[in-house]
């Protein structure tokens, strides 16, 4: 059972809310206390099993018919698992809320209510906006967006116009994500009958719908200028990830997983350079 709900928290994308998170909440700060760890940890691990928990009860009968679910992308978890995944999923998010609801404000309160609704409303019924083409890309990207909103919000950082930008950038970014990773399961989800913006739009307009919102994204952060123009080229690597897959038909839509493989390193590697570019600009400062 533990091994089924690590698997099922998918291990490789952890750092990717948790992050998010830390960042926003050290920079607008320049604290290490309670708030950060308790944070932290809880986008680490519980945040991630309820989020992934929840879509693979959800999601599986299309995962079933996924050769890429079992493994690091995705657990297949048996339906006696169901019901102990949801609970699970419940059980270790608490403690982690409560103490984030003592150690914040209203405003904290809403910004962290609102994450872990998407959370839930993505992948669970009657909502499961995962099945409605386009929100399905937005509710994915709050997933990542979300705790850095709450990180700021925690802070008490005023949010101005290049923390929007930066954000809104970040949004796009993760439009772009979801919609790229949906295109290799077209075949599955619409075997299941499940809807996405893949599905809706076919392989080949979605990656190129994919390639105009990583580069919108880029481009929004490249017009905040100097330095931060910088970070606006970490874009650069996921767009060449994407671009050999611009011609895909819906038959060859499987194809996409090469790229998609390609995609979840890029993110380890795009990570430790926009550290060390924050390092560079906040440690000059």
């Amino acid at each position: 059972m533990l091994s089924d709900l690590i698997r099922s928290s998918r291990p490789l994308s952890w750092i990717n809310t948790a992050y998010p998170f830390a960042v926003a909440y050290l920079l607008s700060t320049g604290e290490v206390g309670a708030e950060l760890i308790i944070g932290t940890l809880f986008f680490l691990i519980p945040y991630n099993l309820a989020m992934y928990g929840i879509n693979d009860v959800f999601d599986y009968a299309s995962d079933a018919a996924n050769p890429r679910k079992g493994g690091a992308e995705g657990a297949l978890l048996a339906p006696s698992r169901h019901r102990t995944v949801l609970l699970a999923s419940a059980v270790v998010c608490v403690p982690f809320v409560v103490a984030l609801v003592l150690l914040g404000t209203w405003p904290s309160w809403i910004a962290l209510g609102c994450s872990l609704f998407a959370v839930v409303a993505y992948s669970a019924p009657p909502l499961r906006f995962k099945e409605i083409p386009g929100v399905d890309s937005l509710t994915s990207s709050v997933h990542f967006v979300s705790p850095a909103v709450y990180g700021l919000v925690l802070a008490g950082a005023d949010i101005e116009g290049a923390t929007l930008s930066l954000l809104g950038a970040f949004l796009l970014w993760g439009m772009a994500s979801h919609a790229f990773g949906a295109v290799q399961d077209i075949g599955p989800d619409r075997a299941a009958g499940i809807a996405s913006i893949a599905t809706a739009l076919g392989a080949r307009n979605t990656v190129r719908t994919v390639l105009a919102l990583w580069a919108a994204a880029g481009l929004l952060v490249f017009g905040l200028g100097w330095p931060a123009a910088v970070a606006g080229l970490l874009v650069l690597p996921y767009i060449a990830a994407a671009v050999p897959h611009r011609h895909l038909t819906d038959d060859q839509a499987g194809q996409a997983h090469e790229g998609w493989r390609h995609f979840l390193w890029i993110n380890y590697a795009v990570g430790a350079a926009l550290t060390m570019f924050l390092i560079f600009i906040f440690g000059s400062a």
